[in-house]
């Protein structure tokens, strides 16, 4: 018998995992885009906040500006001068006191040799490099002031050189310098076309513990160099003239003393040639008390630059930005493993949005697709129930078994959201008629399926007239309107499928607006308030569905000012002619003659809206229902639910 064995999945992303919940996210971004947010902006604004528990680049651009903080706080850039000019003293000292008891005329001619020095550092240490020092302990200073000049030198180039050169040998420093060398080489030979990742990969073998990066190949080695050197060129401009150039003697006489003078300046200038996009000739400065080293400043002023690229990364505000652009390993040394986290999280979430099919696009173009818009039409649903007071979701009033009436004997084509039942020789004939698969197989396609067609029972014919002008963007109430049409919207498709539902949108034209549209509609910032327009499509759409019930509802915060004219063309006046006013009631009472009666859902206190609108009741027979704003949804879905309830 086989064995086998279990364990965890190897072969790339488990196939078994569920998909990523993507939902909760997708109904934060629709509410934005309800609110008025294009789906682009409403994406850049979700990945900032974060959701679901995941850090936002908000939260990660906090942190950064955090650490940038406490890295300007660290301390001064003349740390080394301070240091060196220490030791110097100290070394001076401890000669004069080895040269006071002596009354020979050789201690006081060395006393006034160093009475004699400069007072630059620099040129002090020069001065004193062939002196010799009849203290051994002056000696020793002297030769710990030397070794710190050349680690700084080093560690400025060559990250952690210094530590690993602290107690180094002659060998050591000979070692050092056929790594320069070798590197030199290199560079040379990439500039002639001549470097292969052979040759790297042998460099690296030889000589990879100078570098704890560990670099892949040679321009990720050259990035890592040349942001280094970029940094110790930035502290060196951030100095005062006079440090300047007392640090720079120094290092220029530390570099010459250890042999590398000529190869680090070749090197530094292949470096610079390379990423002549580097801050080379800017000026950082630190703001702590505390004097920093070369070494550790150049650090210090690497990691600001780092920093201030990963701030302007997640800070997004340039055109085409996009998750992409954020350096992962960036991220990973400046803020730590559970800050990849979040961010390998946002990513996820970005990319589940698109592979789920919510959004597509590009970029700088991003657009919700229909499956995301029928999500937030039921997240708009769901939310008007929660702020119900009444009624059951999609409460229906048939009696009869099922939504449809008794069968007719005929049929039809499916279409979606049929509730009829399935004819099923009907549909296996269509797939016969086409032929079997290669296989001998009847393969059926969506366009095979026929249902039994029956008696229409409960059809309604639903118009919601929803306001575009500007006055409704001025009140706020435009994000309202839009989750109202799409509630309503979404449950006249899903709870009661054989309705014909119509949204139209009124300015100073009216038009009807597709369900897909719904979501990224927009006010339209032009004068106008064409109710009669409006009744005039509305009518039409009834007329379509005669033998339909007529469920017609208005949201509106204004009274009509603008009419249709013989021509098409829209005129508008403020205040309202009593042409205006005299063709819109004459669309009234075409709606009245349907048998529909118009219930007006009124978002603003004026007296003149009042009066127009009770003039419609009175003609209508409809209801003036004057809802709180932020329920609007729930009066309108509620409003239309009880009226649903008496079709039929």
């Amino acid at each position: 018998m086989s064995g086998f064995r279990y364990g965890e999945y190897q072969e790339g992303p488990d196939p078994l995992a569920p998909p990523y919940d993507v939902r909760a996210a997708l109904d934060e971004l629709g509410r934005s885009v309800l609110a008025g947010a294009k789906p682009l902006r409403a994406l850049r604004d979700l990945l900032r906040r974060g959701t679901q528990g995941v850090s936002g680049l908000d939260d990660l651009l906090r942190q950064v500006r955090e650490r940038r903080d406490r890295l300007r706080g660290r301390g001064r850039l003349d740390g080394t001068l301070q240091e060196a000019r220490a030791l110097l003293d100290r070394a001076v000292g401890q000669e004069r006191a080895a040269l006071f008891p002596d009354p020979s005329d050789d201690a006081r001619l060395r006393e006034s040799e160093l009475d004699a020095l400069p007072a630059d550092t620099a040129a002090a240490v020069r001065r004193l490099a062939d002196y010799q020092w009849r203290s051994d302990a002056a000696r020793q200073t002297f030769q710990e002031l030397r070794d710190l000049l050349r680690g700084e030198v080093l560690d400025a180039q060559f990250r952690g050189m210094k530590q690993a050169l602290r107690d180094a040998d002659p060998a050591a420093m000979a070692r050092v310098r056929a790594m320069v060398e070798a590197l030199n080489e290199m560079l040379a030979a990439d500039d002639r076309g001549e470097h292969t990742q052979a040759d790297f990969d042998r460099f690296m073998a030889e000589y990879g513990e100078f570098f704890p990066e560990n670099p892949r190949d040679l321009a990720e080695l050259v990035d890592i160099l040349a942001r280094r050197s970029a940094a110790a060129q930035r502290l060196l401009n951030s100095l005062t003239p006079e440090q300047r150039a007392e640090l720079g003697d120094l290092m220029a006489q530390a570099a010459a003393e250890s042999g590398l003078s000529e190869a680090m300046e070749r090197l530094s200038g292949a470096l610079r040639s390379r990423r002549a996009d580097l801050a080379w000739s800017d000026a950082d400065r630190l703001e702590g008390s505390e004097g920093l080293g070369v070494g550790d400043a150049t650090t210090a002023l690497e990691e600001l630059a780092d920093l201030a690229d990963l701030d302007s990364a997640l800070s997004q505000r340039y055109a085409g930005a996009g998750l992409e652009d954020i350096d992962e390993e960036a991220v990973r040394r400046a803020l730590g493993r559970s800050a990849v986290d979040d961010l390998a999280r946002l990513r996820a979430l970005e990319r589940e949005l698109r592979e789920q099919g919510y959004l597509t696009g590009t970029r700088n173009r991003l657009e919700l697709t229909p499956k995301a818009v029928r999500r937030l039409g039921e997240t708009a649903l769901r939310e008007v129930f929660a702020d119900s007071a009444g009624g059951r979701l999609g409460q229906h009033a048939a009696e009869g078994v099922g939504q449809a009436g008794e069968p007719t004997g005929a049929t039809r084509p499916w279409r979606f959201g049929d509730e009829q039942p399935i004819d099923v020789v009907r549909t296996l004939s269509n797939a016969a008629a086409r032929g079997r698969s290669s296989d001998g197989r009847l393969r059926l396609r969506p366009d095979d399926f026929e249902v039994a067609e029956t008696e229409r029972r409960d059809a309604a014919a639903v118009c919601l007239l929803v306001d575009l002008s500007y006055s409704m963007a001025l009140r706020d109430l435009w994000g309202t309107a839009k989750q109202t049409a799409m509630a309503l919207h979404a449950l006249v498709s899903t709870r009661f499928p054989q309705d014909a539902v119509q949204v139209i949108g009124f300015s100073d034209y009216a038009r009807e607006l597709p369900a897909a549209g719904l979501a990224e509609l927009e006010w339209e910032p032009v004068q106008g308030t064409n109710l009669q327009h409006a009744l005039v499509l509305a009518g039409r759409h009834l007329d379509r569905h005669s033998d339909f019930e007529p469920i017609v509802l208005i949201v509106t915060d204004g009274e009509p000012t603008a009419h249709l004219t013989r021509d098409g063309s829209a005129q508008f006046a403020w205040p309202p002619t009593a042409e205006t006013t005299a063709l819109t009631l004459a669309e009234v009472d075409r709606m009245t003659s349907r048998g529909a009666s118009l219930n007006v859902f009124l978002l603003a206190d004026d007296p003149r809206l009042e009066a127009f609108v009770e003039e419609v009741a009175r003609r209508n027979g409809g209801r003036v229902v004057r809802p709180n704003a932020q329920r609007l949804g729930s009066y309108v879905v509620q409003d239309f639910l009880f009226r649903r309830r008496r079709v039929g």
